[in-house]
């Protein structure tokens, strides 16, 4: 009786073992069909962070702030002194400033926008450290920026020059938000 008993209890051990490794793997299935949208940015003053946290409200994304190891000052931000850590940086295209930390979970979004301030006509190098640090390859890419006179287009085709194996779109300027236009813009 004993040994019926024990292996009435194997089998029902074993039997739930294998009904939770069926549902593992189908939450985990579940969340690879379940792609989702991430917006990610670097903003040296705020402007760049406020027009992604509402692109981000405003199309159901995520949100991942790229934080500089050292954060920058207003010194830093001179872009009339050609020794400010700005200047100095962007004069140096292989710059690569240091960023904390990493996304989690890259693997759960198919699309990832990237913002930031236009620094001298194009993205700050700090994009680049982002970029390399974060394998964005078969997901797609969509460049935002802010900026206080530049376009954005010179910003966009050096990033598809230097990164010519990742999936980009169009990039839009946001200075100013429109969920309308902000809406259109992300179904295309």
């Amino acid at each position: 009786m004993k040994r019926i008993l024990l292996m009435m209890a194997v089998v029902a051990v074993t039997t739930l073992s294998c009904t939770g490794q069926n549902q593992n793997k189908t939450s985990e299935h579940s969340k690879t069909s379940d792609m989702k949208t991430l917006v990610t940015y670097f903003s040296a003053t705020g402007t760049t962070k406020k027009a992604a946290q509402q692109l981000a409200d405003i199309i159901g994304a995520d949100l991942y702030e790229i934080t500089p190891e050292t954060p920058y000052t207003d010194a830093d931000l001179d872009w009339t002194n050609k020794q400010s850590r700005s200047s100095v940086e962007m004069k140096d295209l292989s710059s690569r400033p240091a960023i904390k930390g990493t996304v989690d979970n890259l693997s759960l979004y198919d699309t990832v926008y990237i913002g930031f301030p236009i620094w001298w006509y194009t993205a700050p190098t700090i994009i680049n450290t982002f970029i390399e640090a974060n394998d964005l390859k078969g997901k797609t890419v969509v460049p935002f920026a802010t900026s206080g006179g530049s376009t954005i287009e010179k910003s966009c085709e050096d990033l598809k020059k230097t990164y010519p194996d990742l999936k980009w779109k169009q990039g839009k300027l946001l200075n100013s938000i429109n969920r309308e236009e902000i809406e259109a813009w992300n179904k295309e």
